[in-house]
């Protein structure tokens, strides 16, 4: 294959004359070149090279260049590129075994999606299927994915063009003690009442009519969000209570994120399902998959499963799942997540008591935000929630990028999710570029 498109100025020329780019106004885009990528790096089209400290979006987690996985899309693709999901085939058979065997000892089967978006979606329905209610439960500060049934199911800025929405999506707040209404005497009273809270709010909508709860197990690009102790626990017996299924989304804290290979073994919850995808293929290919209980995988023994779409499980997905599951055993790349984690937020905590503009840290394996204030006493955002008029966070993080660390902010936050393959040098050397620019964001706030 010729690429007719030499320079970075022409890719990126053409690129903004011809695509419409996720989440951005056009006409003010000048997008940066990816040349290429290795490790945890990649480079621009001006040779420039970037630590990758969001894992582009928290889902690289093998970096680039993974020798296995391109291996195996490769042999793939030459000996059988597609089959319609009515087929058994062999990487089909032997991914959907392999998740079952480490996904929690409920767990009886899985269907395959492209991503997480759509894993949601059909999550939704098998949930509605199953119970025969229309009410779905899921929380404010939250992302589900964009297309329109999970967009609905999504709590977060991003469901306002959906709206109005769909008939049966109920919002709750989440556990956000940082900024609770008042200070808790322990995480064990703040999981009391933010359980109260939730079981009252069903009670009010019906106990009923409420299909399932959709949480992510650790709220991701909302703010890394980690439930205080026991709050999981208190939702699974809510659920338990009222026949309600409980939904965990792991999009992007499964698959070796938090230290383990899904985020509720950190919990010792069992939920009814997972939804999953990102770290699965690590973006080599795309996948996601919706983890059914062995009841509801019952259930569909003799009840039609009403849910398709022509790629799923597809080939080049579950060879590139195979051998990303692979690579994380052979390498010990969960447990690694897990020690990096401790040096990771040894690392955040010293970032958080040298700078006035950070007011919280959160940080669980290589899953991690830094909350910006104007104000540490009163906690004030150094934006406001859904309000950023003088793109100031745009310009801290054009400050990272200018100098070599990549990520992306959402709302006040900055996340830090870097591949797992990172070296402790590496995440060092890294998180020296953090500490230089907050450095820089103190000034602002002062």
């Amino acid at each position: 294959m010729e690429l007719n498109l030499k320079t970075a100025k022409e890719i990126s020329d053409t690129s903004v004359k011809y695509n419409l780019h996720s989440w951005s106004t056009q006409g003010m885009l000048k997008p940066k070149v990816m040349a290429k990528g290795e490790g945890i790096y990649f480079w621009d089209g001006d040779g420039q090279r970037y630590y990758d400290m969001s894992s582009q979006l928290v889902n690289l987690n093998i970096g680039y260049g993974n020798k296995k996985v391109i291996k195996a899309v490769q042999e793939q693709v030459e000996r059988l590129a597609f089959s319609a999901p009515s087929f058994a085939i062999d990487v089909r058979s032997q991914l959907a075994e392999m998740v079952i065997d480490l996904a929690p000892d409920n767990m009886g089967k899985v269907f395959f999606t492209l991503g997480g978006a759509d894993a949601n979606e059909n999550a939704i329905k098998i949930a509605k299927m199953v119970t025969g209610r229309n009410k779905i439960f899921s929380r404010y500060r939250s992302y589900h994915g964009s297309t329109y049934g999970a967009a609905n199911l999504t709590g977060e800025p991003r469901r306002y063009t959906c709206e109005p929405g769909i008939p049966g999506f109920v919002k709750f707040f989440d556990p956000y003690v940082y900024r609770a209404p008042f200070a808790f005497e322990s995480e064990e009273a703040a999981t009391k009442y933010y359980i109260d809270q939730l079981r009252e709010q069903i009670l009010y909508e019906g106990r009923q009519s409420v299909a399932a709860i959709f949480l992510e197990t650790i709220t991701g690009s909302n703010g890394i969000i980690i439930p205080p102790k026991g709050y999981l626990q208190g939702v699974r017996t809510i659920c338990d209570e009222f026949g309600i299924l409980m939904v965990c989304d792991e999009v992007m804290c499964g698959w070796g994120r938090t230290g383990e290979w899904f985020a509720v073994n950190n919990y010792d919850v069992k939920p009814d399902i997972i939804t999953t995808a990102k770290g699965i293929t690590c973006g080599y290919a795309p996948l996601g998959c919706v983890i059914v209980s062995k009841t509801i995988a019952e259930y569909f023994d003799t009840n039609f499963l009403s849910c398709g779409l022509t790629y799923s499980a597809h080939p080049l997905g579950c060879a590139a799942g195979i051998a990303t599951l692979e690579f994380y055993k052979e390498t010990g790349m969960i447990d690694q997540a897990k020690e990096r984690g401790v040096v990771l937020g040894t690392i955040l905590e010293e970032l958080k008591v040298k700078h006035p503009c950070v007011g919280d840290v959160r940080y669980i394996g290589l899953f991690s935000a830094i909350e910006l204030v104007k104000d540490k006493a009163s906690k004030q955002p150094i934006v406001e929630y859904g309000s950023d008029p003088e793109k100031i966070m745009s310009k801290i993080l054009g400050m990272l990028v200018a100098r070599g660390f990549y990520t992306y902010t959402h709302e006040n936050c900055l996340i830090v999710a870097p591949p797992l393959i990172i070296t402790e040098a590496e995440l060092k050397e890294a998180m020296d570029i953090m500490d230089e620019v907050l450095y820089e964001v103190d000034k602002m706030v002062k």
